[in-house]
Protein backbone atom coordinates (compact mmCIF):
# COMPACT_ATOMS: atom_id res chain seq x y z
CA UNK A 1 0.00 0.00 0.00
CA UNK A 2 1.28 3.24 -1.06
CA UNK A 3 0.81 6.10 1.75
CA UNK A 4 -1.43 9.62 0.92
CA UNK A 5 0.10 11.77 3.25
CA UNK A 6 -0.06 15.15 1.30
CA UNK A 7 -2.02 16.24 -1.03
CA UNK A 8 0.69 16.20 -3.56
CA UNK A 9 0.55 12.48 -3.03
CA UNK A 10 -3.52 12.23 -3.43
CA UNK A 11 -2.82 14.56 -6.92
CA UNK A 12 -0.15 11.56 -7.96
CA UNK A 13 -2.57 9.17 -7.12
CA UNK A 14 -5.17 10.68 -9.19
CA UNK A 15 -3.02 11.02 -11.88
CA UNK A 16 -2.35 7.34 -11.53
CA UNK A 17 -6.06 6.70 -11.57
CA UNK A 18 -6.40 8.09 -15.30
CA UNK A 19 -4.43 5.28 -16.29
CA UNK A 20 -5.92 2.73 -14.10
CA UNK A 21 -7.96 1.71 -11.15
CA UNK A 22 -6.77 2.47 -7.83
CA UNK A 23 -8.14 1.78 -4.65
CA UNK A 24 -8.00 4.37 -1.90
CA UNK A 25 -8.66 3.21 1.69
CA UNK A 26 -9.40 5.71 4.14
CA UNK A 27 -7.90 4.30 7.91
CA UNK A 28 -8.25 4.69 11.25
CA UNK A 29 -5.90 3.58 13.22
CA UNK A 30 -8.22 4.13 16.46
CA UNK A 31 -11.13 1.84 15.48
CA UNK A 32 -10.56 -1.72 15.61
CA UNK A 33 -13.49 -2.01 12.38
CA UNK A 34 -11.26 -0.28 10.28
CA UNK A 35 -8.01 -2.27 11.97
CA UNK A 36 -9.99 -5.25 10.53
CA UNK A 37 -10.49 -3.77 7.07
CA UNK A 38 -6.90 -2.40 6.78
CA UNK A 39 -6.18 -6.45 7.29
CA UNK A 40 -8.44 -7.70 4.69
CA UNK A 41 -7.00 -5.32 1.97
CA UNK A 42 -3.63 -6.03 3.04
CA UNK A 43 -4.33 -9.82 2.43
CA UNK A 44 -6.08 -9.25 -0.67
CA UNK A 45 -3.64 -6.40 -2.45
CA UNK A 46 -0.65 -9.59 -1.57
CA UNK A 47 -3.26 -12.01 -3.18
CA UNK A 48 -3.59 -9.41 -6.36
CA UNK A 49 0.28 -8.62 -6.47
CA UNK A 50 -1.21 -5.05 -5.94
CA UNK A 51 -3.41 -4.38 -8.67
CA UNK A 52 -4.53 -2.27 -9.05
CA UNK A 53 -2.32 -0.38 -6.58
CA UNK A 54 -4.18 0.53 -3.14
CA UNK A 55 -3.26 3.67 -1.81
CA UNK A 56 -3.80 4.70 2.18
CA UNK A 57 -4.64 7.30 4.40
CA UNK A 58 -4.46 7.37 7.94
CA UNK A 59 -7.77 9.49 8.52
CA UNK A 60 -6.56 10.78 12.00
CA UNK A 61 -2.84 11.88 10.77
CA UNK A 62 -3.85 12.70 7.41
CA UNK A 63 -7.17 14.89 8.15
CA UNK A 64 -6.86 17.28 4.97
CA UNK A 65 -6.01 14.39 3.17
CA UNK A 66 -9.19 12.65 3.89
CA UNK A 67 -11.12 15.35 3.43
CA UNK A 68 -9.54 16.46 0.06
CA UNK A 69 -10.45 12.90 -0.99
CA UNK A 70 -13.80 13.63 -0.05
CA UNK A 71 -13.95 16.78 -1.90
CA UNK A 72 -12.95 16.16 -4.83
CA UNK A 73 -14.77 12.73 -5.41
CA UNK A 74 -17.92 13.42 -4.24
CA UNK A 75 -17.81 10.46 -1.86
CA UNK A 76 -19.27 11.45 1.98
CA UNK A 77 -16.49 10.39 4.23
CA UNK A 78 -16.80 7.00 6.23
CA UNK A 79 -13.80 5.53 8.27
CA UNK A 80 -13.10 2.68 7.03
CA UNK A 81 -13.70 3.27 3.53
CA UNK A 82 -12.71 1.79 0.49
CA UNK A 83 -12.71 3.63 -2.89
CA UNK A 84 -12.17 2.76 -6.11
CA UNK A 85 -11.22 5.15 -8.87
CA UNK A 86 -10.59 5.33 -12.28
CA UNK A 87 -10.16 8.44 -15.06
CA UNK A 88 -11.68 10.75 -12.14
CA UNK A 89 -15.20 8.40 -11.58
CA UNK A 90 -15.75 6.85 -8.30
CA UNK A 91 -16.76 3.31 -10.00
CA UNK A 92 -17.21 2.04 -6.36
CA UNK A 93 -17.29 2.69 -2.81
CA UNK A 94 -17.43 0.38 0.26
CA UNK A 95 -17.35 0.34 4.59
CA UNK A 96 -16.85 -1.01 7.10
CA UNK A 97 -17.88 -4.85 7.21
CA UNK A 98 -18.72 -4.29 3.03
CA UNK A 99 -14.44 -4.18 2.83
CA UNK A 100 -13.50 -7.35 1.58
CA UNK A 101 -12.32 -9.66 -1.10
CA UNK A 102 -15.33 -10.78 -2.91
CA UNK A 103 -16.53 -6.93 -3.18
CA UNK A 104 -13.22 -5.83 -4.36
CA UNK A 105 -12.96 -8.31 -7.33
CA UNK A 106 -16.73 -7.42 -8.23
CA UNK A 107 -15.20 -3.59 -8.16
CA UNK A 108 -12.75 -4.63 -10.35
CA UNK A 109 -14.39 -6.80 -12.44
CA UNK A 110 -16.66 -3.53 -12.83
CA UNK A 111 -13.89 -1.43 -13.74
CA UNK A 112 -13.05 -4.09 -16.52
CA UNK A 113 -16.12 -4.48 -18.27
Amino acid sequence: MKELTSEADLDACLEAAEQEPVFILKHSTACSISAGAYKRVKAYEEETGGEPPVYVVSVIQARPVSNAISERLGVEHRSPQMILVHKGEVLWTGSHHGIHADKLNRAVDLASS
